[in-house]
């Protein structure tokens, strides 16, 4: 397959969870969301073809590096967008990628575009706030479910774990949905884009043991304050804070977590 056929066609990658973005419409809406700033510094994570990489580059920012797993397509990329000083291709996993050291060779923070693959969405958003400093927002695509989980009010049946440990660090809007036919190949379930904006400072003082205590708490998602964090935090300590042990994780906002994980310290 030539260059141009590879990147216009991306061959898919099912070990890669690869659903490549093609609907003009949806990629026009991503950038018209993102609304990239000509001092910008953006990371791509998956450009797959390259539809939205161009789009973006051709906004003027600074600076577009572009991380892609995939060798072959990883091979090509340069090729294709070779006409703009400002374009690298990182070939590698995101899972692994040093986004705080790029964010210091770039010489300010980040900000991150991507369409993530389903399979590996929750571990990538907590290995990109792992480098919350060096990030100014994120604008991703996820399975829609993913995206009502991180912008879930406490009591809702999506509200959990994934709510709780992003919400100190960033706030989140869903923005749009998008449908299977936006991709090629479509996938079987519905997208949503969602933007992330990482807070200056995060919204309470987190104790080290908060995701010790978010952990467990929703180990066991329908059992009691009482019952779920037995052997973690002791009915007294709850009690100290305020809760009632009766009460379940999903019904407390995320400073409740944090109280109790203080009780730890």
């Amino acid at each position: 397959m030539t260059d141009a056929r590879l990147l216009d066609r991306p061959p898919r990658r099912k070990r890669f969870g690869q659903h490549f973005l093609h609907d003009p419409s949806v990629l026009d809406r991503i950038v018209s969301a993102v609304n990239p700033r000509p001092g910008d510094r953006i990371v791509e994570i998956g450009p797959g073809g390259g539809a939205l990489t161009r789009l973006l580059l051709e906004s003027g920012v600074a600076a577009l590096d572009a991380v892609e797993i995939d060798r072959d397509l990883a091979a090509v990329l340069p090729a294709r967008f070779a006409a703009y000083e400002g374009f690298t291709l990182h070939q590698g996993d995101a899972l692994e990628f040093d986004f705080a050291g790029l964010a210091r060779a770039r010489g300010g923070k980040l900000r991150v575009v991507g369409n993530l693959p389903y399979n590996i969405s929750t571990p990538l958003l907590f290995h990109l706030l792992d480098a919350a400093a060096s990030i100014e927002d994120m604008h991703v695509m996820l399975q829609r479910e993913v995206a009502e989980r991180i912008a879930a009010a406490p009591g809702n049946s999506s509200y959990g774990r994934l709510t709780i440990m992003l919400a100190p660090w960033v706030s989140v809007e869903r923005l749009f949905e998008v449908g299977p036919g936006a991709f090629r190949p479509p996938p079987k379930v519905w997208s949503a884009v969602a933007r992330l904006t990482v807070r200056q400072e995060p919204s309470f003082a987190v104790s080290p043991r908060f995701a010790d205590v978010v952990a467990a708490a929703f180990s066991h998602r329908r059992k009691t304050l009482r019952n779920a964090l037995r052997g973690v935090v002791s009915l007294e300590q709850i009690r100290a804070c305020g809760l009632d042990p009766g009460a379940r994780p999903e019904t407390l906002a995320p400073q409740a977590f944090n109280a109790l994980a203080l009780q730890l310290d």
